[in-house]
Order: C-alpha cells, then sequence, then structure tokens
C-alpha cells in the first residue's frame, strides 16, 4: 500500500545525500518533494501542511547543519515526524480490572468490521483469554452467519440468539451478551455492530443506545485504509457522536495510496491499535508507528520479521536441525522441505523479503516472484520416497521420471530442483567445516577460509588456512617447482596457501563434497 509513497520519499532524500553542508534552497526542494509525495498518497493537506512544517523547522535547525552527515540527519528528522504522525508509541488494549472486558466495534458498512471481529477474537485467544463474539449487526443480510462462521474459524464462541436479517433488537443483543459471558467465564467481549454505506442519524443513535447498554472500555472504530481522505471525514463524525478510544485499519495490504494512515491519528487524536493485513484470520497485528515508518523509508521492519518467523517457525523442528548443523550432519530434503513449508506460512515471499532493510531497490525482482514455485517444489519433493530424500545420490534417470510424472512437473524442473538442493546441501558442509563436532565456521572470523560463493572483491582473510602456530607453508618458486594440474589448487598455491595432498591429484577420489555423484546419471 505504502511503495509508491515509500518512493517518491526516497526520491526525495537520495538528493541530499553526498552534500557536506544543506543549504536552506536544498531543504526547500527535498520538502516541496515530500509535500507532494504526501498529497500524492491521499494525505489529508492539514496533516501534510504540519507534517512538512515540522520537518522543515527541524532540517534547517543548527543541529542539522553542524553534523557530519547532514542527509542522514534529515532522514531521521522524517522517520521521527513520520513515527509522531502515524500516533507515536505503540498502544495496547485497556482491560477491564473485574472481567469481562467489554469491545464495541464501529465503522462504515464494508470496512470489515465483523471479519476484524474474528482476527481480534483470534489474536486474544492466542494469548491466553478467552473472548466471547456478540452479533449485534442484525441489520445486514447474513451478518450473523458470517460472524458465526468467522468465530468457527477462529476457534471463538459466538453469541447469536437472533436470526438477524432485519430481525430483533442490537441493544439488547448487547445487555444480555454481558450477563453471558460472566456465566461462562467469557473475559473479553466483542461486539460487532451494524454499519451503514453513509454516516446516518439512525446508524450513531443506535450506537449511542449500544455503548450505554454496554458501556465499553474500548471503543474501536474500524476503517478500510483504502477509503484515503474520506476515512478523516468517518473518523470525525464518529468520534464527534459516540467517541471513540482507537482505530483499527483493515486491507492495509491493499495497493491503494495509503493516506488514511496518515491522516486519521492527526484528526483525530487517538492511536492506531491494530491492522488487518490478509484475509486469513492469522492475518492480523499490533500497530507499530515506528515499524511501519521504517517500511516507507525502506528501512525494514526486522522486529515484525522476527516476530511472524517465532510463530512460524517450530522451536523444537528448529532445534533439531541446529544441531544437526552443529554437528556436521548431512542436510536432507526432508530438512529443506520442513523449512520451506515454514517459510510459507509466515505469507508471500515478497512481504516477507521486503520487510528487509534496502529491499525498496530490488521491488521488481520481488514482484515477480511467484509463489507457486514453491507449491511445485514442495510437490516434487513429496513425490520422492523417504530414502530418496535422505539420499539424492540414488536419483537415477528413471526414478527422475517417475517423481516428474507423480508431482506433475519436467525432468528438467526435477534436474533443477536436485542441483539447488546440492548447493544448499554443500554451503551447509562449508560452514560446519565438514566435519562433526568442528561447529559453525562463519565467514569473517581471521584464520578461517573464505566461504565460496561470498561477494567478490572481498580481501582476503589474514592467516587463511594457517598450520602450525600460524605459519603457512608456501610453494617453492624456482627451476623444478611442480605446479598442481587444478586451476585453483594452483592459484591457491601461488597466493601462500596450503595445497591439501589428499586431493592434489584432482580426482576427487576419498573427497566428500556433499553433492550427488551426477556421473551417473543420464541427462
Amino acid at each position: 500500500m505504502f511503495g509508491q509513497l515509500s518512493d517518491r520519499l526516497s526520491a526525495a532524500l537520495k538528493g541530499l545525500r553526498g552534500k557536506g553542508r544543506l543549504t536552506e534552497a536544498d531543504v526547500d526542494s527535498a520538502v516541496r518533494d515530500i509535500r507532494v509525495a504526501l498529497l500524492d498518497a491521499d494525505v489529508a493537506l492539514p496533516v501534510v501542511r504540519e507534517f512538512c512544517a515540522r520537518v522543515k523547522e527541524q532540517a534547517l535547525s543548527t543541529e542539522v547543519s553542524g553534523s557530519l552527515n547532514p542527509a542522514q540527519h534529515v532522514v531521521k528528522i522524517v522517520h521521527d515526524e513520520l513515527v509522531r504522525t502515524l500516533g507515536g508509541q505503540a498502544r495496547r488494549l485497556r482491560f477491564a480490572k473485574q472481567p469481562p472486558t467489554v469491545i464495541l466495534l464501529a465503522g462504515l458498512q464494508g470496512a470489515g468490521k465483523t471479519s476484524l471481529a474474528g482476527k481480534l477474537a483470534k489474536h486474544l485467544a492466542d494469548q491466553g483469554h478467552t473472548p466471547l463474539l456478540v452479533a449485534a449487526d442484525l441489520q445486514r443480510p447474513n451478518a450473523v452467519d458470517q460472524l458465526r462462521i468467522v468465530g468457527e474459524s477462529a476457534g471463538v464462541p459466538v453469541f447469536a440468539p437472533q436470526p438477524g436479517n432485519g430481525v430483533g433488537d442490537p441493544v439488547t443483543v448487547a445487555r444480555e451478551s454481558i450477563d453471558v459471558a460472566r456465566r461462562q467465564v467469557h473475559d473479553i467481549v466483542i461486539v460487532d455492530t451494524a454499519g451503514r454505506l453513509a454516516i446516518d442519524a439512525d446508524l450513531m443513535a443506535q450506537l449511542q443506545r449500544v455503548r450505554d447498554a454496554v458501556q465499553p472500555d474500548e471503543v474501536l472504530l474500524v476503517i478500510d485504509a483504502m477509503t484515503g481522505q474520506d476515512a478523516v471525514a468517518t473518523a470525525s463524525a464518529f468520534h464527534e457522536s459516540i467517541g471513540i478510544d482507537g482505530i483499527v485499519l483493515t486491507k492495509l495490504d491493499g495497493d491503494a495510496r495509503g493516506g488514511a494512515a496518515l491522516s486519521v491519528v492527526g484528526v483525530t487524536g487517538q492511536p492506531i491499535l491494530f491492522a488487518g493485513v490478509g484475509e486469513r484470520v492469522t492475518d492480523f497485528e499490533v500497530f507499530h508507528p515506528d515499524r511501519l515508518a521504517g517500511r516507507i523509508l525502506d528501512m525494514g521492519d526486522v522486529l515484525t520479521l522476527i516476530e511472524q518467523s517465532e510463530r512460524a517457525f517450530d522451536a523444537d523442528q528448529q532445534a533439531r536441525l541446529a544441531a544437526k548443523v552443529a554437528t556436521g550432519e548431512q542436510f536432507t530434503l526432508e530438512d529443506f522441505l520442513e523449512q520451506m513449508q515454514s517459510v510459507k506460512k509466515m505469507g508471500p515471499i515478497s512481504k516477507v523479503f521486503g520487510m528487509l532493510p534496502g529491499m525498496g531497490q530490488m521491488k521488481e525482482q520481488l514482484d515477480g516472484f511467484d509463489d507457486r514455485e514453491l507449491v511445485r517444489i514442495e510437490a516434487i519433493i513429496q513425490s520422492m520416497t523417504p530414502g530418496e530424500r535422505r539420499d539424492p545420490k540414488v536419483l537415477d534417470a528413471r526414478r527422475r521420471v517417475r517423481i516428474a510424472n507423480g508431482s506433475g512437473t519436467s525432468v528438467p524442473e526435477v534436474n533443477a530442483l536436485v542441483k539447488k538442493f546440492a548447493a544448499a546441501a554443500t554451503l551447509m558442509k562449508q560452514m560446519t567445516g565438514g566435519k562433526a563436532g568442528k561447529g559453525m565456521r562463519m565467514p569473517g572470523v581471521p584464520g578461517i577460509p573464505q566461504i565460496p560463493g561470498m561477494p567478490a572483491g572481498l580481501p582476503a582473510m589474514p592467516g587463511a588456512g594457517a598450520t602450525h602456530g600460524g605459519k603457512s607453508k608456501a610453494a617453492k618458486p624456482g627451476k623444478g617447482a611442480r605446479k598442481s594440474g587444478n586451476p585453483a589448487k594452483r592459484a591457491a598455491a601461488e597466493r601462500g596457501e596450503v595445497v591439501s595432498t589428499s586431493e592434489s591429484d584432482g580426482s576427487g577420489a576419498g573427497k566428500d563434497t556433499g553433492l550427488p555423484d551426477f556421473s551417473k546419471f543420464r541427462t
């Protein structure tokens, strides 16, 4: 959603880099580009004016002009102002001293209140709470049935005594739900209320009666993040009529311009608590202003990435793999499949890698990645027998044809997967030193040879290949000196590194590379 805004802000700040001193003209030009970027993102005009005024004032301060890197200082100013505009610090839900805690959801029809009610209930249930969903939207057709389905997928009970579709009193349903929650020991009650296609007096009057009946601890306004500046008018009207305590943004994974997120906090003064980022019941996040500001400025969101990985990856499974890597045990296709399935749980690959810093420069490559490729790889591996997954060396031409037919792919695709896995297995073996009990051998440590595949241009590490107290044996120059026929070993000898005698014949005999023996395969 914030891709276009991110590109425009990055371009505006890029012109400041490399300048040892910023003039007022430089700052004015950057602020003008920032203003245009925010307006194009559909941010409310009063918010844009206040944002740009604060950025310009701080950018022209003596602190910036005297800093060693004024451009980076301006980037920090923009980041801090984005965080401030988005609400500052993340706020948690306020729970009642005496349960149940009552959460009232309000918003226009189509904003996603019912779906978000299930996501919020699932989020709270995962934290150890026992929420109860209340179907108080008795106007919209099939709203009650939808809440039942959402509650079932979230594993949360639903209180729906009335059939809905225009039948029943939402105030009575909401009042009775509090007594039911106390009897059935639910510590949180989430009330899903009716919406309208537009703000009207009947909607506000009904919400006021429901609010007075349940006395909610939190009144959350659900806003569609794709509505743009119209979200500002909606938030203002609800805040004036019923008084909201927080905002929840839905459809934050859409492709709209995203100005609502940057506008509603400044207009209402109330923080954004949560965000819906997908269609699944688990696509729900606590809203962190600093993290979203980092994403917008292409600084990444590593903390959210870590939290998602902790939820997606099984702790026992990771412990087993770590022990296998540390002891030099062979990395198998079964391990590869487990890791890939865990990555799929985190969401689309482009979204996962988009949380890393600097990935905005690789947007085209990330957008071009087809997540169905993971499905094809999973099908190929699952078409293998357990023995073939543990030892790909047994995969002859006939077996590969069988696997291709069973997975609905082609033999070249199977060959490509085996080749990629062989490279991954080789890297794992190199990281462990190729021997059990050695532990991880990471690049960048003096005395450890450089790992093949590292970026070119890195200087050789001091002491690489050193033995016998750190002294390396150099090849003797002069007449009669023998040179290896292996180009890699000959280059190593010329650099003065030790060449293993067991591998000097270049035949590979007795050498464990971790790769399948492709000499037995027909292509």
